[in-house]
């Protein structure tokens, strides 16, 4: 076609045109309503991760599917063809099957291909736990153990999601039920990287693992098994900004343990309050819930642990807590070691809160998980549990046909409108077992499904199955205004509203800790503030810096209040010589990211390092971003001013 008839053709089809451009547009908005924050919420990660693991399974089981069919096609003609030399196939057949059998490692043969359909009866085993080490591993040992755990789990095909810190491991893994148990042997028998005996008496000293809890589901359905290993290095196991010197020592201040039946049994005392450590869209379909005259059970509303500091520290929150015994509770126990040794913390440095009176504080050992294979019929739980594995959710084991828990079932197709589940077992009274209601229609619903996520604050959307089809449909739009229950709530209204208030609360808890002297052990020092971040990133090792590259790419710095000098007292103490500050080429504003020179390898690659870290309330993120050939670097005007770095 020539450029006339182009022109003429284009010009002849504006209508065309126009509806390309409004499903342009249509689709850019779909792509805005699913798009997801990614700042500093651990949880909301591991919940992107675990929807991208099951769409490339749902790939891998169709093309597992294709070859099957087309092996059963090729050799039901070499059967009916060929059936003389079946005697020579067959002989064929067992020598191989001799051979795979043959032990070569002692990881069992129920993973083997050709036991394949045995596994597939079996299901899958699912381990849950968690190890704090205390002292931190340094870097050598840090390494040590992420590589460990990473060979063991190849060795056993072991899959799923390795939180690997400094100060621990916490993990969610799955694979058969004995190559799960051979897993959790080895570990046991892991040093940590750190020498078994002790030099001043000889004598062998207890290992990392050798006391940690594994917490163990059998038999699942194929389908919750996560497709591969991803071992994640990660600053803390949960992240509450309280990393290296910030976080209060668990050998020290950590709350008592309470296995399942005692903790049962706290929850009927009238002086007792329970906190609820997990964020609010979890306790929002499932919780405990103690007799009339019993506990009082408290929801911080959070939306990410690293509220949590924040919400223990205010007025409000110690009045509740005064005179009062603290139980807390998680899902699997993590959350709670951070949170009940700062409360404790607190409770031995600071005199506002000494004065509170507090009892005693208490976590459940093993948390909800362990308590539902202590109660069957749920105890004092209402709803369901929400996890991070491929159940999503799931109630007590006694609970018969609970709504949202039938075994396999993923989807919001598999249930029937509320009041009955399609169950084989009987129908039952939804509403009883239902804690949540969906965001749009406010219809009892407690399964999150699908990607959508609050417009505002970016967490998890609770919306039922007849909103989602009426989305699909057109009959009824998931805009901005379908929000979750905190932000109707607290009346926020927009992303850049809560981004504000989040900073705001952020900065003000920030000041009040700098001016508070908190004395621990013989040393003063403040609790959180610019002198811990020197000691968060001095006892880091410089990152690998193989080809030699000693300019850096930040991004996710607070806009507002980030300038040079708190960036250098910051990346102490690596030595920076220039910054290049990104401003936007339209309004000259700075929205979080530069460019940054170092003076050595070693400073870049400690700068590196420092990838994840917390500052002024934001995760920064940190890259080796080589300059090209063509651009002047570095820029003139932005070498830094001399002078020493050194914190205020």
């Amino acid at each position: 076609m020539d450029a006339a008839s182009s022109s003429s053709s284009s010009s002849s089809s504006p209508p065309l045109d126009k509806k390309h451009s409004k499903m342009d547009k249509k689709k850019k908005e779909k792509k805005r309503s699913k798009r997801v924050r990614g700042d500093d919420d651990d949880d909301d990660i591991e919940r992107r991760m675990m929807k991208k693991e099951k769409k490339r399974q749902k790939k891998e089981n169709k093309k597992k599917k294709k070859k099957r069919k087309r092996e059963s096609s090729v050799s039901s003609s070499a059967s009916s063809s060929t059936s003389a030399e079946e005697p020579k196939e067959k002989v064929s057949i067992e020598a191989t099957v001799a051979v795979a059998a043959t032990p070569t490692a002692k990881v069992s043969a129920d993973d083997d291909d050709s036991n394949s359909n045995k596994n597939i009866n079996e299901g899958i085993t699912l381990l849950l736990f968690y190890q704090y080490v205390e002292p931190p591993w340094d870097e050598a040992q840090y390494q040590t153990a992420k590589q460990f755990v990473s060979s063991i789990g190849q060795i056993y095909n072991i899959t799923g999601r390795i939180r690997c810190a400094r100060e621990g491991l916490n993990c969610t893994l799955t694979g058969s039920r004995h190559n799960m148990q051979l897993w959790i042997d080895d570990l046991r028998k892991f040093d940590g990287g750190r020498s078994t005996v002790d030099p001043l008496t000889g004598k062998k000293t207890v290992t990392e693992f050798a006391n940690t809890e594994f917490k163990l589901t059998h038999n699942l359905p194929q389908g919750q098994r996560f497709p591969r290993l991803n071992v994640m290095e990660v600053i803390e196991l949960v992240n509450y900004g309280l990393a290296g010197a910030r976080a209060p020592p668990i050998s020290k201040h950590g709350g008592q343990h309470l296995e399942p039946h005692d903790y049962h049994t706290k929850m009927t005392e009238s002086d007792v309050v329970v906190i609820d450590v997990r964020n609010h869209y979890e306790s929002n379909i499932g919780r405990f819930v103690p007799p009339p005259d019993g506990a009082t059970v408290i929801d911080p509303k959070m939306r990410k642990s690293t509220e949590f500091p924040l919400w223990l520290d205010k007025p409000e929150t110690k009045e509740m807590l005064r005179n009062k015994q603290v139980l807390m509770y998680c899902t699997g126990g993590v959350r709670c070691e951070r949170a009940s040794a700062l409360l404790k913390q607190k409770m031995d440095t600071e005199e506002d809160t000494k004065s509170l009176g507090i009892k005693g504080v208490y976590q459940l050992q093993g948390g909800i998980d362990k308590y539902f294979k202590e109660f069957p019929m749920g105890g004092m739980w209402r709803g369901k549990n929400y996890v991070f594995d491929k159940r999503f959710a799931h109630a007590p084991p006694g609970i018969v046909g609970a709504v949202g828990d039938r075994k396999g079932d993923d989807d919001v197709d598999a249930y029937d409108d509320i009041g009955e589940e399609v169950n084989k077992k009987g129908p039952v009274d939804a509403a009883d077992g239902i804690l949540g209601k969906c965001e749009a229609c406010s219809k009892p619903w407690d399964m999150y499904r699908g990607k959508r996520r609050c417009p505002t604050c970016g967490v998890p959307s609770l919306i039922c199955r007849s909103c989602f089809e009426a989305d699909k449909a057109g009959t009824k739009k998931l805009d901005k205004y379908i929000r979750c229950d905190l932000c109707v709530a607290e009346d926020v209204k927009s992303k850049r509203e809560f981004r504000e208030r989040e900073e705001k609360e952020s900065e003000e808890y920030e000041n009040k800790l700098r001016q508070r002297q908190v004395l621990d052990g013989n040393d003063a020092k403040p609790l959180l503030g610019k002198d811990e971040r020197v000691d968060t990133i001095a006892d880091r090792s410089p990152c690998p810096n193989p080809e030699g590259i000693t300019r850096l790419f930040l991004k996710n710095m607070c806009a507002k209040r980030m300038d040079e000098s708190t960036l250098l007292d910051f990346l102490h103490p690596a030595k920076v010589t220039h910054i290049q500050w990104l401003t936007d080429r339209n309004t000259g504003k700075f929205y979080g990211s530069a460019f940054i020179e170092t003076a050595t390898l070693d400073d870049a690659g400690l700068v590196l390092a420092m990838d994840g870290c917390m500052v002024l309330g934001r995760k920064i993120k940190v890259k080796y971003q080589r300059a090209n050939e063509k651009d002047l670097w570095p820029i003139p005007n932005t070498k830094v001013a001399s002078r020493e770095h050194k914190m205020m």
